[in-house]
């Protein structure tokens, strides 16, 4: 298949990648933002969001199970081969790779962004940088990651665990965590606590939707934020005892 070809295909598909495999993701986690995710998490005293990545290539909101790679430097001289785990991954799963942040060597590229869109792969988020980043846009696949940079990792790095606890970003991710992204980031869900989540997010969006709702229609904002709760949706604040 030509990349026209895999446009065409990926501009027919829908969305959601993870709802096209039948992943077990909530309901109220399929179609949603990461704001509302990361209120939720705050409304929970939980954290999860991953600072410092860049949405670089894909469309739309993605919700799929982690599926986590971790990477090591290799000295010099030693071998490091590309990492061969794409034919493992789930179909809707996020590839998640912690390769510490490393700017200099890259960990993936087009050859397996067009292998993981066709396999219905949800898409990929990196501590780390990508390359062939057109490649990637070309089929719509979603990326995320510290940047782009084109040299290789091959003997600059090597996988070194493929399904255990990493660390992206400062945040522990776990294989099957639910990762959420899109345009303003990503958030990733302890899947013991996605379907609180999600029944939070559902709360969360309906109380917006009635704020914009009474504003549009001539209500103050804040009134309107006032009668829906907004305040009350963000991270718990202890009371400080006042002194005279």
């Amino acid at each position: 298949m030509t990349r026209s070809a895999e446009a065409r295909a990926v501009a027919e598909a829908p969305e959601a990648a993870a709802a096209e495999s039948g992943t077990a993701v909530p309901a109220g986690l399929t179609a949603t933002d990461t704001a509302a995710v990361s209120d939720a998490l705050d409304m929970l005293g939980l954290d999860g969001c991953l600072p410092g990545l860049r949405h670089l290539s894909g469309r739309g909101f993605v919700a799929g199970p982690a599926f986590t790679l971790r990477y090591e430097p290799v000295d010099e001289g030693e071998p490091g081969p590309a990492g061969d785990f794409l034919d493992d991954v789930p179909p809707g799963s996020v590839v998640v790779i912690a390769n510490e942040g490393r700017t200099g060597a890259t960990v993936w590229g087009d050859v397996l962004s067009r292998v993981a869109r066709h396999r219905a792969v949800a898409g990929t988020v990196i501590d780390g940088v990508c390359r062939d980043i057109g490649g990637s846009r070309a089929v719509g696949y979603p990326v995320w990651a510290r940047g782009v940079f084109m040299r290789s990792g091959k003997n600059r790095v090597r996988l070194r665990a493929v399904g255990s606890t990493v660390e992206v970003c400062g945040v522990a991710v776990a294989h099957g965590d639910l990762v959420c992204a899109d345009e303003s980031g990503v958030v990733v869900v302890d899947r013991r606590q996605a379907e609180r989540v999600a029944e939070l997010v559902a709360d969360i969006r309906e109380r917006e939707e009635r704020i914009v709702t009474a504003a549009l229609a001539g209500r103050s904002l804040a009134a309107a934020r006032r009668e829906f709760g907004y305040h009350g949706l963000a991270r718990p604040v202890e009371s400080k005892p006042w002194h005279p």
